[in-house]
């Protein structure tokens, strides 16, 4: 697998409080396109993607934001990691690869405003 063809990992918040989310396995992932090509690209694919609940397709997903890399620790945040934000969400004029982002990256794909709200007051709803 050459290096600008790589699976990635997006997992699908739907909600920080109540820990719902449902990862999805991209493979051939370029990643020399731009981040916002590829958030695009994500919409598109989850609003039609059968095995997902409507919760899930029809959601405002708008940024991303790296969990975990290959052979990199993780965190032992169940959802999201709420720190690093600077380093760790992605910009939409970078590339993926400019971004950090390597084969076996697992990224969660999130609505801003709900994680910026969950930020400010991390409780679980369980």
């Amino acid at each position: 697998m050459s290096a600008e063809s790589s699976t990635i990992t997006v997992r699908l918040v739907r909600s920080f409080e109540h820990r719902n989310f449902r990862p999805v396995v991209y493979h051939g992932v370029n990643l020399d396109q731009t981040v916002k090509q590829f958030i695009t690209f994500v919409q598109k694919d989850v609003s039609s993607r059968t095995g997902l609940p409507p919760p899930f397709k029809n959601y405002k997903y708008d940024t991303m934001k790296i969990i975990h890399q290959a052979h990199k620790s993780k965190t032992g945040e169940l959802v999201v990691s709420l720190e690093d934000d600077d380093k760790l969400i992605l910009k939409e004029d970078s590339t993926l690869k400019a971004a950090g982002i390597a084969n076996e990256t697992e990224l969660a794909f999130f609505c801003e405003e709900d994680y910026r709200n969950y930020k400010a007051n991390p409780v679980s709803a369980w």
